[in-house]
């Protein structure tokens, strides 16, 4: 039998290396083994993929590579979330995200989707060219604790100060934290429009709904 290292070592090799067929093989060594899902996961295919990204900002991996190696930690996901202990892993916490009206460019809203459920969170996507109003309803719906909204392109950045706009006369701003991201996003036009952040990526991303959420 393998020790737990080696398995957690494997596991996230092969999200990084994107050995997606062998990645569910090596999540059923490990939970046969014993060991707890919950350390797979976090240990084993988030590690994995957050070394992706790491190489992805290096530019040394791009989109399809990283898009590969989330099937490869989906794909052990599959196998480990069957035996999770819920309360040891979701952090109760619902996020909305969704690239904003106008924009159909969804991959890095994708990027962020994954790493966010990897790292626990409900994920409740809105897809892409979504109407200001509908992004406030499904606020109002779902009682979400973040609004996560992106754009690639500058000419609907406006959208995004509209969802600010309608979500404060509509007395729900205080209840949810917006974040924003995509290309020609900045902190500086976050901070104009009234946001509660800026992401530059899927990583920080999860790092930024961290510190917002622990507050």
């Amino acid at each position: 039998m393998k020790n737990k290292e080696t398995l957690l070592s494997k596991l996230s090799d092969c999200v990084l290396e994107m050995e997606d067929e062998l990645t569910a093989d090596v999540a059923k060594q490990y939970i046969d083994a014993g060991y707890p899902a919950i350390d797979g996961i976090l240990d084993g295919l988030v590690d994995g993929m957050q070394r992706a990204a790491k190489l992805f900002e290096e530019e040394e991996y791009f989109i399809p590579e990283l898009l590969v190696c989330s099937e490869s930690m989906y794909n052990g996901l599959n196998v480990l979330k069957p035996h999770l202990d819920k309360n040891n892993f979701s952090k109760s916490k619902k996020i909305v995200l969704g690239v904003v009206e106008g924009d159909t460019h969804d991959i890095g809203k994708n990027l962020v989707k994954i790493m966010l459920e990897a790292a626990g969170y409900e994920l409740i996507d809105m897809g892409r060219n979504v109407p200001c109003q509908s992004f406030v309803d499904k606020i109002a719906e779902t009682n979400a604790d973040v609004l996560a909204m992106s754009t690639l392109m500058s000419s609907t950045m406006s959208s995004m100060q509209k969802v600010i706009e309608l979500l404060k006369e509509q007395n729900l701003r205080d209840s949810v934290k917006v974040i924003i991201g995509g290309a020609p996003i900045s902190l500086s036009f976050s901070k104009k429009i009234g946001a509660d952040g800026y992401s530059p990526n899927a990583v920080e991303a999860v790092k930024l709904i961290d510190e917002l959420l622990s507050v």
